[in-house]
C-alpha cells in the first residue's frame, strides 16, 4: 500500500439499476461513465489509489465480485456502464450499508493508511449517495475534488443542485474530470 495524498473514490457505480427512478439516472450514468473511467484510467496511470465504495443492496451474502457479475450479465440494464466502470486490479474494494461511503465502513481507516489529505469523489448518485460522502469526508478535514461530469443524479437539476451544495457549504472544487489535477509526483 503505497502513501498518496491523493485518492479517487468511485461510489456505487456497480449498480443492477433495478429501483424506482433507475430508468432516470441510468442515461445521465452513460453519459458519466466515459469521463468517469477516464478520469479513473488517469489516476491509475499516475499511481493514485483507486477506491470503490459500494452499496450491498441488503444482500449481506453476496460478496462484491458476485455483484459485478451479476451487473454485467446479457440483459442487466445498466451492463455498459458497470462494464466501462469496473474495478481493475490494484484498486481496493469497500462495502457500505448506508448512503455516505465512511459510516460503518472501513474507508477511513483505509485513507488514513494512505495519508489521503484530497479526495476526489465521483460516481452515482450525485445528490444521495455522492453527497452524503463528501459530507462525511468535509467532515473528516479531507480537501474535496468532485468533477462535475463524472457523477450523476436521476435528474440534471438534482445534479446541479447538489454540486452548488459542495461547492458552497462543502468548499469542494467541481472541474471536468480531464480538468482534475493528481498533483502527485510519479
Amino acid at each position: 500500500m503505497a502513501p498518496s495524498p491523493v485518492a479517487l473514490l468511485i461510489v456505487d457505480v456497480v449498480n443492477p439499476f433495478d429501483f424506482d427512478g433507475a430508468e432516470q439516472l441510468l442515461p445521465r450514468a452513460r453519459s458519466a461513465a466515459g469521463p468517469l473511467a477516464g478520469l479513473a484510467q488517469r489516476a491509475r496511470d499516475e499511481g493514485v489509489p483507486v477506491v470503490y465504495a459500494n452499496d450491498n443492496f441488503s444482500d449481506w451474502t453476496e460478496g462484491f465480485e458476485a455483484l459485478v457479475e451479476r451487473c454485467v450479465r446479457p440483459g442487466a440494464p445498466g451492463r455498459d456502464v458497470v462494464q466501462a466502470l469496473r474495478p481493475r486490479p490494484g484498486d481496493y474494494v469497500v462495502l457500505k450499508p448506508m448512503p455516505s461511503a465512511f459510516f460503518q465502513s472501513p474507508l477511513e481507516t483505509l485513507l488514513g493508511r494512505l495519508g489521503v489529505e484530497t479526495l476526489v469523489v465521483a460516481g452515482f448518485a450525485t445528490d444521495i449517495c455522492v453527497l452524503a460522502t463528501a459530507i462525511d469526508a468535509a467532515m473528516r478535514g479531507l480537501r474535496l475534488v468532485l468533477p462535475q461530469d463524472a457523477s450523476a443524479a436521476e435528474t440534471e437539476a438534482a445534479h446541479r443542485a447538489a454540486l452548488v451544495h459542495v461547492r458552497r457549504v462543502l468548499h469542494a472544487e467541481t472541474p471536468p474530470a480531464a480538468a482534475v489535477a493528481f498533483g502527485v509526483p510519479a
